[in-house]
């Protein structure tokens, strides 16, 4: 593999990327990083493509939509409700945790033991 289209771990890179630039990393074609942005699966900062700039966070959520495409076969639309539900279960389970921990909304529930006591 060359240089130019050599895949670049996500945890290297800290500075915004250009649409070029993330097209290079990821392996992937500008149409088709560009229908993400449509969909709304990636939100580059500036008002068109060539001055977009990516965060480097950007290259793992491509390489999630790459994997539900290749594995699932879903087309954009179906990886973008995907992960948007994928999102939204980790955002429950992080608000669930904290209300575990928090006295203030104990639930106190009676041992109920291995069954009724004769």
């Amino acid at each position: 593999m060359s240089k130019s289209t050599a895949l670049v771990p996500s945890g290297e890179i800290v500075t915004p990327l250009s649409l070029l630039d993330l097209c290079r990393i990821c392996g992937s074609p500008a149409d088709w990083v560009i229908e993400l942005v449509e969909e709304g699966i990636l939100e580059p900062e500036g008002a068109s493509q060539t001055v977009w700039r990516f965060e480097s966070t950007c290259i793992t959520r491509v390489r999630k939509v790459q994997r539900l495409q290749t594995d699932l076969h879903l087309n954009i639309a179906g990886v973008a409700l995907v992960l948007s539900l994928v999102e939204e279960n980790a955002g429950l389970k992080r608000r669930l945790q904290l209300l575990e921990n928090d006295p203030r909304y104990a639930i106190w529930m009676p041992d109920l033991g291995d069954g009724p006591e004769d």
